[in-house]
C-alpha cells in the first residue's frame, strides 16, 4: 500500500490524537504568525517614521576640546566662541544624506529709529537709562550695555525651531530664504510692528552695540506672532524680550558683529533624509571635509525619531524572540507527542518492516501524517492569527508607552531622562512628541510564507527525529520487544 495512503488512513483512524496534534500545532502557528506579523508591522512603521521625521546634525564649536586646549596651554578656562567659515559649512551640503540645512548667526543690536517693547519691570530702569543717553529710541541699559533687540541670523526662517513648533507663526509677508543672503531684510514680531506703526515694506535701522559706526537699514518683508514668554533671567533686559527678536539673513547678523565675522556663522544644521544615515554622514564629513574637528564637532540629534519608534522597537524585539522561543519549544513539545505516538506503533512498524517495506517509506508516512496536521493548523492560524496579533501588539505597545511616559515625566534624579533630554534647535520637547501608539497589523503573503516554512520545518523535525529512534532497529528486535 502507498505510504501516503497509509498516512491518511492513520490520521483519520486516530481522531483523538490527531485533534490534539492539530490543537497544539495551531497554537504554535498562531503564536509564531503573531510574532512574525508584529515584527513586520513594527519594521514598516519604523521605516515610515524614519522617512517622515528624518534627523539632524549640528556643526558647532566643540567646547570640551577648546577647554582642553586652554588647559594644555596653561591658560585659565574661559568661554570662547569660535565662528565657522561659511565655505567650510557649505562643503557638507553636497552630501547625499542631506535633505535640507540652515545656517545660524546670532547677535544683539541697538534699535536706532524705533522703540523696542519694554518689560513692565524694566520701565523704571529704562527711563533712568534714557536720561543718560541721547541715542534714538532712548532704550539703552544702564552700565553701558546698549543692546535692546536680539538679532537671529538664519538662512531659512521656516525651519527655525519656534516656527516648526508653532511657537511663532508668520501672519503677514513671507519667510526668509537662502535667496535673501547679503540682502538687508527682516522679519519682526507683530507687537513690535504695532507699537511702532510698522508695516511690510517699511525700513528700520539697527546699530551694532559694540561699534556705532556699524549700522544697517532693514526692510520689513514679514511679520510674525509669537506665544513665547521669554526667559525669567532676562526680565530686565529688553533684548531678551521675545517681541524684540528680529530675524535677518545670517550675512546681515555677521555684518553687525564686525569685519572679523564676515563670511562666518555660529552654527549649521543639516537635516537628514533618513536618521539611519546620520552615522554615515558624520563619518564621511570627518574623512573628506576640511573641517577642523579639533575645534568643531558634528552633534547628532535623532531624539524625535528615537522616542517615536522606541516603543515599537521594543515590541519588534520581543516579537522576534517570541518567534524563536515558540518555534524551538513547539518543535520539542510536538516532537515528544509524536515520539509517544510512534512508540505506541512499534508493532505496526515491525510488521511493515518484516514484510519488506522500505524504512524511508515508513519515515515518509510519519512525516506525511504530521504535515497533514500542519496544513490544517496553518489554515486555521492564517485566519485567526491577524486577530491574535492585533490583541498582543496592542497590549505590548500600551505597556511600552506607559513605561515611556513614566520615564519622560520622572525627574532626572529619579532615574528618568528629564524633561529636556535631547532637545536641540528645531526639536520640540520630548513630552510633546507623538509616539507610534498603534501598529497596522495585517497578515501578508510574505508572513504566511515564512510561517509555512517554519511550520513545515517543525513538522519534519518533530516526526523525523523520533522515527529514527525506532526505525533504526531490526524488525525482529521490534517484534520481540513488543509487549
Amino acid at each position: 500500500m502507498n505510504f501516503i495512503k497509509r498516512a491518511l488512513l492513520s490520521v483519520s483512524a486516530r481522531k483523538g490524537k490527531t485533534i490534539l496534534q492539530i490543537f497544539i500545532f495551531t497554537v504554535i502557528c498562531v503564536l509564531v504568525l503573531s510574532g512574525i506579523t508584529i515584527h513586520s508591522a513594527a519594521e514598516t512603521s519604523s521605516e515610515l517614521a524614519r522617512l517622515k521625521l528624518g534627523g539632524e546634525v549640528t556643526l558647532q564649536i566643540n567646547m570640551e576640546k577648546v577647554r582642553e586646549q586652554q588647559q594644555a596651554q596653561g591658560a585659565r578656562t574661559r568661554f570662547q566662541s569660535v565662528p565657522i567659515e561659511k565655505e567650510m559649512a557649505e562643503e557638507l551640503l553636497s552630501y547625499s544624506q542631506v535633505k535640507a540645512y540652515n545656517f545660524f548667526s546670532s547677535t544683539n543690536a541697538l534699535a536706532t529709529d524705533f522703540d523696542p517693547i519694554e518689560n513692565e519691570t524694566s520701565e523704571a530702569s529704562t527711563e533712568e537709562a534714557s536720561n543718560e543717553t541721547n541715542g534714538p529710541g532712548g532704550n539703552r541699559m544702564p552700565g553701558g550695555f546698549n543692546a535692546d533687540v536680539s538679532i537671529q541670523g538664519v538662512a531659512f526662517t521656516d525651519s527655525v525651531d519656534d516656527f516648526l513648533n508653532e511657537t511663532s507663526l508668520l501672519i503677514e509677508g513671507r519667510h526668509l530664504t537662502e535667496d535673501d543672503a547679503n540682502q538687508n531684510v527682516t522679519l519682526i514680531e507683530r507687537s513690535l510692528a504695532t507699537e511702532n506703526e510698522l508695516a511690510i515694506g517699511d525700513i528700520i535701522t539697527v546699530t551694532s552695540p559694540n561699534d556705532e559706526a556699524i549700522s544697517t537699514e532693514l526692510e520689513i518683508v514679514g511679520i510674525y506672532e509669537t506665544t513665547s514668554t521669554g526667559l525669567d533671567i532676562g526680565v530686565n533686559l529688553s533684548f531678551m524680550n521675545p517681541y524684540n527678536l528680529l530675524y535677518v539673513p545670517y550675512t546681515t547678523s555677521a555684518l553687525l558683529k564686525g569685519e572679523d565675522y564676515n563670511g562666518m556663522i555660529d552654527s549649521a544644521i543639516y537635516y537628514m533624509n533618513d536618521p539611519a544615515e546620520i552615522e554615515q554622514f558624520v563619518t564621511q564629513a570627518e574623512t573628506e571635509s576640511s573641517i577642523d574637528f579639533n575645534t568643531f564637532m558634528l552633534d547628532t540629534n535623532d531624539a524625535l525619531y528615537q522616542q517615536m519608534v522606541g516603543p515599537i522597537k521594543n515590541v519588534a524585539s520581543f516579537s522576534k524572540n517570541v518567534v524563536y522561543l515558540v518555534s524551538i519549544a513547539g518543535a520539542i513539545i510536538l516532537g515528544l507527542i509524536v515520539m509517544m505516538s510512534i512508540r505506541e506503533r512499534k508493532y505496526e512498524m515491525g510488521v511493515l518492516l518484516a514484510i519488506g517495506e522500505n524504512r524511508w517509506k515508513l519515515m515518509g508516512q510519519f512525516i506525511t501524517e504530521i504535515i497533514f496536521v500542519a496544513v490544517i493548523a496553518l489554515g486555521i492560524s492564517s485566519i485567526s492569527g491577524n486577530l491574535v496579533a492585533s490583541k498582543i501588539s496592542d497590549q505590548l505597545l500600551n505597556q511600552e508607552l506607559t513605561q515611556l511616559q513614566e520615564n519622560v515625566n520622572e525627574p532626572a534624579s529619579f532615574g528618568g531622562r528629564g524633561m529636556g533630554f535631547g532637545i536641540g534647535r528645531g526639536i520640540m520637547p520630548l513630552e510633546q512628541v507623538d509616539t507610534i501608539d498603534e501598529l497596522q497589523i495585517a497578515v501578508t503573503p510574505n508572513d504566511l510564507g515564512i510561517l509555512a516554512g517554519i511550520g513545515l520545518l517543525i513538522a519534519i523535525l518533530s516526526a523525523l527525529i523520533p522515527s529514527l529512534t525506532v526505525i533504526r532497529l531490526q524488525p525482529k528486535t521490534i517484534l520481540t520487544k513488543q509487549d
